[in-house]
């Protein structure tokens, strides 16, 4: 029987965004192709230091536990790569060295995989590699780029905590565009008119959505084991503020999300915010909010919308 994943959330990721290639791409760059698969040959059972997207990937993958079949988990995670599989053997090493249930893989020599995203049922394609993410994003794709971040990976904290900007991340851009084009009184005034109709879906809305069913499933799981305590948090940290709140809270209702934590801030520094929350993994689609939050928690681009059309 095929195994099927439509039932199930799936992420794919990049080695590099869950692992540090640092030393790998200088000797690529330095040495070529030839010298890099001597390279990772010569080094292939020593593991790969930890990167961005690793405690958000191996807490992901820990709620497994709340499947009540080992066979039928609630998250799966593919490997993405732009090695061919004798170079990538390295990084298989290196995720059953940490532990990480992950087993399915896809090598394309020297070409970026987005194209299969479709094909795997993937809500999230995370990768440190710009262009790959970008032409997932003009694709239609949801990807997002891991940037250069500073994380911390705590043994002892099993909590997955997520958080989210709202507009060209989990929702469309259209309030960013009238905002950008009319300015903050007319973006109010937008949104309010529009309060009972839903935004359009941006490129992490059914990651957003699966994320959710998940803590579903924590739920009736938390009815049946006493003492359990829940372990995934999600979080909306977003620039908007009343009045336009109430549209993004209706939006969310009628997803069927509903957000553990909202942060409304009206154009207080997300950093200050996210230097308490915590998250394990950030995702916004503005360089101007990534660049100090990235120097506190793991961040992700997401390079959709009017804001990085701008900037082309």
């Amino acid at each position: 029987m095929p195994y099927d994943l439509e039932t199930r959330l799936v992420v794919g990721v990049a080695s590099s965004a869950v692992f540090n290639l640092t030393e790998s791409d200088r000797v690529f760059r330095s040495e070529g192709e030839e010298g890099y698969r001597a390279f990772q040959e010569k080094h292939l059972n020593d593991p790969l230091p930890r990167g961005i997207a690793f405690p958000f990937i191996k807490r992901l993958l820990s709620l497994n536990d709340l499947s009540i079949n080992n066979l039928d988990p609630l998250v799966e995670v593919i490997l993405l790569s732009r090695n061919d599989p004798d170079t990538g053997l390295r990084v298989m090493k290196t995720i059953a060295h940490y532990g990480l249930n992950t087993t399915r893989a896809i090598f394309m020599q020297g070409k970026s995989p987005y194209e299969y995203i479709p094909a795997l049922n993937i809500s999230l394609f995370l990768s440190s590699n710009k262009a790959d993410v970008d032409a997932a994003i003009n694709a239609g794709y949801p990807a997002g780029q891991a940037l250069d971040s500073k994380f911390e990976d705590d043994e002892e904290d099993r909590m997955l905590r997520i958080a989210f900007d709202f507009d060209g991340v989990v929702a469309g851009d259209e309030s960013e565009a009238v905002m950008q084009h009319s300015g903050l009184s007319d973006s109010h005034e937008h949104e309010v008119k529009n309060v009972m109709q839903p935004h359009n879906p941006g490129p992490l809305k059914n990651f957003l959505v699966r994320m959710a069913n998940i803590q579903s499933v924590e739920e009736v799981y938390k009815t049946n084991h006493s003492g359990y305590s829940n372990r995934l948090r999600i979080s909306i940290v977003t620039s908007r503020n009343a009045p336009s709140h109430e549209r993004a809270l209706k939006t969310l209702k009628s997803w069927g999300v509903m957000a553990n934590d909202a942060f409304f801030l009206g154009g207080i520094e997300k950093s200050k915010v996210l230097k308490t929350l915590r998250p394990h993994i950030f995702f916004d689609d503005q360089s101007g909010h990534l660049t100090r939050a990235s120097s506190i928690v793991p961040s992700i681009h997401i390079p959709f919308g009017v804001m990085n059309t701008k900037m082309v």
